[in-house]
């Protein structure tokens, strides 16, 4: 072989050793940056004080989470959090009609690894949790702090204790709450619009009606409200959030109880009030009571004068919020029809759970209407 061919190929051998090398080290520094990269992510972490006061220590930025017991689900849902859940109980698999968040993201629900039954009175499910292994666990109403410690400890993943408070709507421990989720998350932002939302509702319908006299106020009453099964007329609220937002004159604050409670049909005769909310949830069970006792109800002002009107049902798994909003522009509407003349309760509340839910939400209220009846006065 001639001498000058010989050099080429050796050449053209070394110029290939060194154009593999570079490769090799090119990707060798792309491999660096990148476990870099992942080393950082992992070093970096925040201390949050849940809603029981654990100091809980998470490493970010957070990518999996799950929501375990009543309403956990539907506060990272709030916070645009969907994409980043790992798993979901199996109570949230099926569609609910009062759980506007269930009904919005119902077929990526399905896909999901199912966590653990759920339930106000279920228990955590350690192994399905470990399964799905996401870094972060929000859980409300199932645990105390030892419990809260001992799933912890069992699973290796932080547990973050949230709450709705006492009555969910207007809370401090929503507010803390959405915050929290918002922090972790990476979502700060998110989490303050949707705090300031609910904070700006609540002034609102403060100020629309903090002025108006008490002798100028109709009493009202809201019966039927659901509270751990479905009831009938006798099941109503002192406190009832939509009724304190709107200072509204409720008959059942007489009793010096706050929450649910059951009321003897006589106490209604005597409270007869001007106007009266039935939870459109459990209408049907009022409609049939009052086939049966047309005298009882005929006896009540507010049925003589057609003032009994429809509310949608909000206490669905813990409080929707986006409901419970919806629902006291509509209670304010009624009540106060001059101080809420420029409100369309129906458009309101579509603009609520699009705040909450983005584009999906628009039909969340036509949904609600076709199940339910909406924003309507009842016919017996």
């Amino acid at each position: 072989m001639p001498k000058q061919l010989k050099k080429f190929k050796w050449i053209v051998t070394i110029l290939l050793v060194i154009i593999i090398s570079l490769t090799a080290c090119s990707k060798a520094s792309q491999n660096q940056f990148k476990t870099s990269k992942i080393s950082n992510e992992t070093v970096q972490t925040i201390t949050v004080t849940d809603l029981i006061g654990r100091q809980v220590e998470i490493k970010t930025p957070v990518h999996k989470v799950v929501g375990i017991g009543p309403g956990a689900l539907r506060l990272i849902t709030y916070i645009d959090g969907i994409d980043r859940v790992a798993g979901v109980e199996n109570i949230d698999k099926k569609v609910v009609n009062g759980r506007a968040y269930n009904m919005i993201f119902q077929e990526k629900l399905v896909q999901l690894p199912t966590i653990g039954q759920g339930g106000p009175d279920s228990t955590p499910d350690a192994e399905k949790l470990v399964e799905v292994n996401p870094d972060v666990i929000f859980v409300i109403s199932l645990l105390d702090k030892a419990k809260a410690d001992n799933l912890q400890a069992k699973t290796g993943i932080p547990v973050v204790v949230l709450s709705y408070g006492k009555l969910g709507t207007f809370e401090e421990d929503v507010y803390t709450s959405l915050e929290i989720i918002g922090k972790i998350m990476g979502k700060e932002d998110r989490a303050k619009k949707v705090v300031d939302y609910i904070k700006g509702v609540q002034k609102e319908l403060q100020d629309r009606t903090k002025n108006i006299p008490e002798d100028k106020k109709p009493s009202v009453y809201i019966g039927a409200l659901g509270f751990k099964g479905a009831h009938g007329i006798e099941s109503t609220q002192s406190n009832y959030p939509p009724f304190m937002a709107l200072n509204a004159k409720n008959v059942a604050d007489t009793l010096g109880q706050k929450g649910s409670v059951m009321i003897e049909r006589e106490k209604l005769l005597a409270w007869n009030p001007d106007i009266m909310f039935i939870d459109e949830g459990n209408f049907d069970l009022v409609k049939q009571d009052y086939q049966k006792n047309p005298t009882f109800y005929k006896s009540l002002k507010a049925v003589k004068n057609g003032n009994v009107y429809g509310i949608l049902p909000y206490n669905q798994y813990n409080t929707n919020i986006d409901t419970a909003l919806a629902d006291s522009y509509w209670v304010g509407k009624v009540l106060y029809p001059k101080q809420f003349k420029d409100i369309d309760p129906v458009e309101k509340a579509k603009e609520i759970y699009t705040l909450f839910f983005g584009e999906a939400g628009k039909s969340v209220y036509d949904k609600m209407e076709e199940v339910y009846g909406g924003f309507e006065k009842i016919k017996f």
